[in-house]
Protein backbone atom coordinates (compact mmCIF):
# COMPACT_ATOMS: atom_id res chain seq x y z
CA UNK A 1 0.00 0.00 0.00
CA UNK A 2 1.03 3.72 -0.42
CA UNK A 3 2.28 5.74 1.83
CA UNK A 4 0.97 9.17 0.72
CA UNK A 5 -2.49 9.78 1.46
CA UNK A 6 -3.57 10.69 -1.72
CA UNK A 7 -2.30 7.63 -3.17
CA UNK A 8 -4.04 5.54 -0.95
CA UNK A 9 -7.42 7.34 -1.76
CA UNK A 10 -6.69 7.27 -5.47
CA UNK A 11 -6.22 2.75 -4.49
CA UNK A 12 -9.51 3.28 -3.11
CA UNK A 13 -11.32 4.81 -5.65
CA UNK A 14 -9.59 2.36 -8.33
CA UNK A 15 -10.78 -0.30 -6.79
CA UNK A 16 -14.23 0.94 -6.55
CA UNK A 17 -14.72 2.41 -10.16
CA UNK A 18 -12.69 -1.06 -11.53
CA UNK A 19 -15.72 -2.98 -9.22
CA UNK A 20 -18.66 -1.10 -11.14
CA UNK A 21 -16.73 -1.42 -14.92
CA UNK A 22 -16.83 -5.02 -14.08
CA UNK A 23 -20.82 -4.97 -13.00
CA UNK A 24 -21.89 -2.56 -16.35
CA UNK A 25 -19.91 -4.98 -18.97
CA UNK A 26 -20.57 -7.95 -17.06
CA UNK A 27 -24.66 -6.53 -17.72
CA UNK A 28 -24.16 -5.62 -21.47
CA UNK A 29 -22.37 -9.04 -22.10
CA UNK A 30 -25.30 -10.63 -20.87
CA UNK A 31 -27.79 -8.68 -22.84
CA UNK A 32 -25.74 -9.43 -26.36
CA UNK A 33 -25.83 -12.85 -24.80
CA UNK A 34 -29.68 -12.94 -24.43
CA UNK A 35 -30.16 -10.97 -28.22
CA UNK A 36 -28.12 -13.52 -29.73
CA UNK A 37 -30.11 -16.66 -28.43
CA UNK A 38 -33.36 -14.73 -29.13
CA UNK A 39 -31.93 -14.76 -32.59
CA UNK A 40 -30.77 -18.12 -32.97
CA UNK A 41 -34.64 -18.91 -31.96
CA UNK A 42 -35.84 -17.08 -34.21
CA UNK A 43 -38.01 -14.52 -31.95
CA UNK A 44 -37.70 -11.45 -34.25
CA UNK A 45 -40.40 -9.45 -32.38
CA UNK A 46 -38.20 -9.85 -28.57
CA UNK A 47 -34.67 -9.61 -30.53
CA UNK A 48 -35.95 -6.08 -31.79
CA UNK A 49 -36.88 -5.27 -28.56
CA UNK A 50 -33.56 -6.30 -27.07
CA UNK A 51 -31.77 -4.40 -29.70
CA UNK A 52 -33.64 -1.38 -28.65
CA UNK A 53 -32.42 -1.84 -25.33
CA UNK A 54 -28.74 -2.55 -26.05
CA UNK A 55 -27.80 0.15 -28.55
CA UNK A 56 -28.18 3.08 -26.09
CA UNK A 57 -26.42 0.86 -22.83
CA UNK A 58 -23.58 0.10 -25.41
CA UNK A 59 -23.52 3.92 -26.80
CA UNK A 60 -23.42 5.09 -22.95
CA UNK A 61 -20.73 2.46 -22.03
CA UNK A 62 -18.60 3.94 -24.89
CA UNK A 63 -18.94 7.53 -23.21
CA UNK A 64 -17.79 6.27 -19.77
CA UNK A 65 -14.87 4.60 -22.16
CA UNK A 66 -15.98 1.27 -20.72
CA UNK A 67 -15.68 -0.03 -24.43
CA UNK A 68 -13.88 1.69 -27.54
CA UNK A 69 -16.15 3.20 -30.14
CA UNK A 70 -15.34 1.09 -33.20
CA UNK A 71 -15.81 -2.07 -30.66
CA UNK A 72 -19.49 -0.55 -29.62
CA UNK A 73 -19.95 0.07 -33.65
CA UNK A 74 -18.88 -3.67 -34.63
CA UNK A 75 -21.12 -5.22 -32.25
CA UNK A 76 -24.24 -3.39 -32.96
CA UNK A 77 -23.42 -3.94 -36.52
CA UNK A 78 -23.30 -7.76 -36.52
CA UNK A 79 -26.52 -7.83 -33.93
CA UNK A 80 -28.57 -5.96 -36.46
CA UNK A 81 -27.06 -7.47 -39.53
CA UNK A 82 -28.70 -10.84 -37.94
CA UNK A 83 -31.85 -9.61 -36.83
CA UNK A 84 -32.68 -8.55 -40.53
CA UNK A 85 -31.33 -12.21 -41.59
CA UNK A 86 -34.24 -13.59 -39.10
CA UNK A 87 -36.75 -15.40 -41.38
Amino acid sequence: MANIKSAKKRILQNIKRSEVNRIRKSRIKSMIKNLTNRIGNKESKEAKKLFSELEPNLSKSVNTGLFKRNTASRILSRISKKIKNIK
